[in-house]
């Protein structure tokens, strides 16, 4: 029977024969729920690598349907390595994307024609003939020809042995935005807001975006003899459950996989954090009542019966399904103060300790520190320990072009005021300025002009720093090599990013650290970001440097109260302080460049989710404070 997340993640850090993942018993369509994303990546890719070596023993064509997107790209580095290291042999695969922008060249920065062969197709041997991508430079009026003919090429293929999907937050599955019918076939489609608002980050804003694109049909990917469809992070959690849990609809294209006979939905946990079996397990079978699992089905009670933790009475647990939790630990008045304590004594004032000490706060963009933590990095800071931030990224493709320019013409014009012009300057200014103007959205931009967008961030990032109480000279700025890319599309985490954090480490030795927890970073830099930290640690922890370790959201999650094990309230003082060192990052402020899923300004989800974060307190029965910051502490697993 189905466990609840937190049981199983502690099972199988302690024991390695515990599989990656737990296959879930009450979905409509058979679902694996994964540890982590790398689990899931592996996962997939060995799925692939089965088939085609399978079919290679046979000499048979193996046909592969592929998507693009951030979810499958940790399949596409395993198979890669299984090509380089473990000579999986490609010559015999066909592939099959699933779509194109339309119109588009097929060598914009921004194609999927591009994206597929510079992050697969370059590195491992399939035969440029057996690559099928629908074109997005083909005359209107030639559209539906080429999609017919799209259509017979995978016919005469033999069929797509296994399609690899993802789920857009709409719920389509390729570009099948709602509304597409169950025998829809390749076409030319409209995409759908929700779809041009999350593109809008790699096209470095939404009206950039195509308004159309070509995509294979629902009923084309349901031909298929088998499929895997993908999902990582919270912010896919929503729609997950609607197509796994819920009736098959044409508004989620995605539900149709409940019809085909061999399709199995892979999340990570983070992905799979709204399903019934993983949300609510005691409503579905049995459960493993750890305290955890206790924590979680006493706070989802009092907050689905809206009454505090002390006024719970035995007919509110036996009447929504946890019966079973008062015979095991009971009785309820034990369960209540258990509970109750647990969230009690997590409140910390003094998140560092009575003794001053060492702390490094990590920040992946050099923003994300005031925005998830700001509040309590103000109280260390208060209370006297030595904390260092270090940020991991320099951010520098978030600031618009239009605030670099006015930085550059800033400092062209300090010079001529001040008489300390040089031809040079003249000259540098100049190029920076055209490069800019002449450039094309999404384009990268030019060596110089990237140092500019990163000293802009640096700058506002040591005065957010100062506004929260750390010197200028506590700011360390990392900037990790995978990062160094220009672009939104970044290289896998490599040993130079891990030693870099590992000196840090050594040099500082810290008795506490913060580690950004995001699930949901749509970049997924705060996830590359934190695999740096961890493996850095397990290099370091010889050395006798073993922090106490604690991670922070807020940029766009709130770690549930359930989840909280260190709750540190916030005065109003506190919180207005929080603000204005959110305000220095002033080329965020009004609006970011990658803004993520949620549209309010960062200081606005700061504040707004910190206060709701106290008001779930209040309502349990705890003490009532201004607004509080949650944190969890690192158990090997994320």
């Amino acid at each position: 029977m189905a466990t609840a997340t937190a049981s199983s993640a502690s099972a199988s850090t302690t024991n390695p024969a515990v599989p990656p993942h737990r296959k879930l018993r009450h979905t409509k369509i058979p679902t694996l729920v994964f540890r982590s994303a790398r689990d899931l990546s592996r996962h997939v890719a060995l799925a692939v690598e089965s088939l085609i070596r399978e079919n290679n023993s046979q000499g048979l064509p193996t046909v592969l349907g592929l998507p693009t997107g951030s979810t499958p790209i940790g399949v596409y580095r395993e198979l890669i390595r299984l090509h380089k290291e473990e000579q999986l042999d490609f010559s015999r695969v066909v592939t099959f994307n699933l779509d194109e922008y339309y119109p588009i060249s097929p060598d914009s920065i921004h194609s999927y024609n591009r994206w597929m062969h510079e992050t697969f197709f370059n590195h491992v041997n399939i035969a440029e003939e057996n690559i099928h991508i629908p074109k997005g430079n083909i005359p209107i009026d030639d559209v539906d020809a080429f999609c017919d003919e799209y259509e017979r090429a995978i016919v005469r293929a033999g069929g797509i042995d296994l399609q690899l999907l993802g789920i857009g937050r709409s719920g389509h599955i390729a570009f099948n935005e709602p509304g597409s019918s169950r025998n829809s076939l390749t076409r030319i489609v409209t995409l759908d807001p929700v779809t041009r608002r999350d593109a809008s980050g790699d096209f470095f804003g939404e009206d950039n975006v195509p308004l159309q694109a070509l995509t294979m049909g629902v009923g084309t990917i349901l031909s298929a003899k088998k499929i895997i469809i993908m999902a990582l992070g919270e912010h896919k959690a929503k729609i997950a459950h609607r197509a796994i849990e819920e009736e098959v609809t044409e508004s989620i294209t995605a539900s149709f996989l409940q019809t085909h006979r061999n399709a199995i939905f892979a999340l990570d946990e983070a992905a799979a954090s709204q399903l019934t079996a993983i949300q609510t397990p005691w409503t579905v079978g049995h459960v493993d009542w750890t305290p955890q699992n206790e924590k979680r089905a006493t706070i989802w009670l009092a907050r689905r019966l809206k009454k505090p933790l002390l006024k719970l009475e035995t007919r509110d647990f036996k009447d929504n399904h946890l019966h079973e939790l008062v015979r095991e630990k009971g009785p309820v008045e034990a369960i209540r103060d258990r509970v109750f304590n647990a969230l009690l004594g997590g409140i910390c004032t003094r998140p560092g300790g009575d003794k001053p000490q060492k702390v490094i706060v990590f920040s992946p963009h050099p923003d994300d520190d005031v925005i998830s933590m700001g509040g309590t990095l103000i109280n260390l800071a208060e209370q006297k320990h030595d904390v260092s931030i270090a940020y991991m990224t320099s951010g520098n493709i978030a600031v618009f072009d239009h605030d670099a320019q006015r930085h550059i013409d800033y400092v062209h014009e300090f010079n001529r005021m001040f008489g300390i012009q040089t031809p040079q300057s003249i000259e540098l200014h100049n190029r920076l300025t055209k490069s800019m103007q002449g450039k094309k959205p999404g384009d990268p931009d030019i060596e110089e002009v990237l140092h500019v967008k990163r000293l802009i961030r640096e700058t506002e990032a040591v005065a957010a720093a100062r506004e929260s109480g750390v010197p200028g000279e506590k700011c360390v700025f990392l900037d990790l090599p995978f990062y160094r890319t220009g672009q939104v599309t970044k290289r896998p985490l490599g040993e130079e990013d891990i030693q870099i954090v590992a000196k840090l480490l050594r040099d500082v030795n810290p008795g506490q650290i913060y580690v950004a927890g995001d699930l949901s970073d749509p970049h997924g830099t705060h996830r590359v970001c934190a695999d740096a930290i961890f493996k850095a640690l397990r290099v370091v922890e010889s050395e006798g440097v073993k922090p106490e370790v604690w991670l922070y959201r807020g940029a766009w999650q709130e770690y549930e109260p359930h989840e909280i094990e260190r709750a540190v309230p916030l005065s109003p003082e506190v919180m207005l302080r929080k603000k204005l060192a959110i305000f220095k990052h002033e080329s965020q402020k009004d609006k970011a460049l990658f803004p993520g899923h949620d549209e309010r300004e960062f200081w606005v989800r700061a504040e707004q989710r910190t206060k709701n974060t106290a008001a779930v307190y209040n309502d349990l029965g705890l003490p009532e404070y201004y607004a509080l910051e949650g944190f969890v502490r690192y158990s090997g697993q994320l």
